[in-house]
């Protein structure tokens, strides 16, 4: 069965159709991503109408809050559920302060807009390399952040973040490398040739949406990721006086795959701007400790 978007909402200018989660119904009902503790009523609301009163798994890709945020409460409505995660990101979730207190740190506003993450117990929690489904295979894929994960079910690959986001806009795609500090650019490299490693099907994103060929378009991220480093390192020879927003207008410029955003409305545009300076500044961050 084709998975099910749900679209988690937000109540907040520009972030329409950019947080999802997953549905795969069958003989074990999956979600993958709870999105943050913002929406997650929206999620389970959904789940409701669909007439699902049992979920057997939570993919978690990773545990940042806009996509695990709403655990606790989600956990809380399907006590049966069973979480996977990456066994590093087990400790965060049982005691999430300080990842509460990172997200504070890197998202600021946003983070309080997104709300905390609440404490999971730990025995909803399965390590990753503990993980045993029939058709599930769960691929190590730091970058975006260490502790990230990317999944097989059934001939479809959910990838998080690892390939950056995407929208399809009609007659553009716009795709953007998710690389907030600390980014460490060989690790992204190899997760995307892990998962090029893997016989093409259809990808899925959290941020926003899914694609027919994940050869196609974890290649065209490949290539706008190191195409990011070349770009940004140019303007960062030149010494200029505000280096971020020097980077922000050559990357809009010069990179194909940002073409969409000329067509996005103002508040999708200042959405986008943001996460744009905040991948730039972990490729400087990267760049400088070289």
């Amino acid at each position: 069965m084709e998975p099910i978007l749900i679209e988690l909402k937000q109540k907040k200018p520009g972030f329409d159709h950019f947080i999802a989660s997953w549905v795969c119904k069958g003989d074990k009902n999956i979600v993958v991503d709870v999105g943050p503790a913002s929406s997650v009523q929206i999620l389970m609301d959904a789940l409701e109408t669909m007439e699902m009163d049992r979920v057997d798994l939570v993919l978690l890709t990773h545990i940042h809050i806009d996509h695990a945020g709403g655990l606790a409460d989600f956990i809380e409505h399907f006590p049966m559920a069973r979480v996977v995660c990456h066994s590093m990101g087990v400790k965060h979730l049982v005691d999430p302060s300080k990842l509460w207190a990172g997200s504070l740190k890197v998202l600021g506003d946003l983070a309080e807009f997104y709300g905390p993450i609440r404490p999971v117990k730990e025995e909803a929690l399965i390590g990753h390399k503990e993980a045993r489904t029939e058709g599930l295979r769960v691929i190590e894929t730091p970058g975006h952040a260490p502790h990230h994960l990317s999944f097989t079910y059934q001939g479809k690959l959910f990838v998080g973040e690892a390939s950056g986001t995407f929208h399809d806009m009609g007659d553009l795609e716009y795709v953007r490398p998710a690389t907030p500090s600390k980014f460490f650019m060989e690790e992204c490299l190899g997760s995307i040739d892990r998962l090029l490693g893997i016989e093409d099907q259809p990808i899925y994103y959290v941020h926003f949406g899914k694609a027919e060929s994940s050869h196609r378009q974890l290649k065209g991220y490949r290539d706008q990721l190191i195409r990011w480093a070349e770009i940004i390192k140019q303007e960062m020879n030149e010494g200029r006086k505000d280096l971020v927003k020097a980077c922000v207008e050559s990357l809009l410029e010069n990179d194909p795959d940002l073409k969409a955003f000329d067509v996005m409305d103002h508040d999708m545009q200042d959405r986008e701007r943001y996460f744009i300076i905040n991948s730039i500044k972990g490729y400087i961050e990267y760049l400088q400790s070289k």
